[in-house]
């Protein structure tokens, strides 16, 4: 029983870092309609300069944010330079896909350019042991629940209560009625991109800090539960990827206490290919976010 209990306090641990991620590769989706690959590359990226910051008498902590804005920049450069012109060819969603897995790639491998192909680690940053209602956690992990906890909050407030925020939901709705609605829709992707690559550069520090050493692939490994998390709870939906993570963090975890540490990713799979069958459009489908921007 014990040893559920500490699965379930490591799987919120996980889902917070999933949640980071998964949410920001959400209101990507939903504003352009483009799977990004790129994002996992982008990710190690953030891993990347968060260890050169640190090379440099940095806490991991204070190069998050650092690289959060670093990463939300890289991504609206991204954006503008690569994305945006090829929507405006006439690019269909599978070259997109085609596009931002190459570009992802490209971006790997400047980093094995760099840093090399060998592991890296933030080296001990997890503090103290706590024991909260029943769970064994370190201050580390508890600290990144408590920024998950504030960047959601934060995304939800600028969503519900800020002009900006009803202009992103006007503009994932329908960018040509926002448009005709004095909208400035290009200004408002580019705050959204920057939005998610900063929620990007959050996620790959983090991951990074609970992760014991890491290589260039760290990213692209993590996507698949950022994704499983997104489609769980309704791809371009916000609001379901928080939920989702929670589900595919706690998922792994607790299988990975009762069979095998290897079966983490299995899960984050299952999770996937099970919705997709089931429930293509997630808990919260497009009925969902209908009244959610009607309310």
């Amino acid at each position: 029983m014990h040893l559920l209990v500490d699965a379930v306090g490591f799987g919120i641990a996980a889902g917070a870092v999933i949640a980071i991620g998964a949410v920001g590769f959400s209101l990507q989706f939903g504003m352009s309609n483009v799977l990004n690959i790129t994002y996992g590359a982008l990710m190690t990226l953030a891993a990347y300069l968060g260890l050169f910051l640190l090379g440099r008498g940095l806490s991991a902590w204070a190069a998050m944010p650092l690289c959060a804005a670093l990463v939300g920049l890289a991504s609206v450069g991204f954006r503008r330079l690569v994305v945006a012109p090829l929507r405006r060819r006439g690019t269909g969603a599978l070259g997109m896909v085609i596009v931002t897995v190459s570009a992802g790639i490209i971006v790997e491998y400047a980093i094995v350019a760099v840093a090399g192909t060998a592991a890296q680690s933030y080296g001990r940053q997890s503090g103290a042991t706590l024991h909260l209602l029943g769970m064994t956690l370190t201050a580390g992990q508890v600290a990144i629940i408590l920024i998950a906890a504030g960047l959601m909050l934060g995304l939800h407030l600028l969503l519900t209560r800020t002009t900006l925020g009803r202009a992103m939901r006007a503009t994932a709705a329908n960018p040509t009625l926002a448009r005709s609605c004095g909208i400035a829709t290009e200004r408002v992707g580019d705050a959204a991109w920057l939005l998610s690559g900063g929620l990007c550069g959050a996620a790959g520090v983090a991951l990074a800090l609970t992760t014991v050493s890491f290589d260039f692939t760290l990213g692209s490994v993590f996507l698949i539960p950022m994704i499983a998390a997104a489609v769980l709870g309704g791809i371009g939906q916000p609001y379901g990827a928080m939920l989702g993570a929670l589900v595919v963090g706690i998922a792994s975890e607790v299988a990975g206490a009762l069979w095998d540490p290897a079966y983490k990713d299995v899960v984050a799979f299952l999770i996937l290919i099970v919705m997709l069958l089931v429930r293509p459009r997630g808990l919260f489908g497009a009925a969902w976010s209908a009244r959610r921007l009607l309310a």
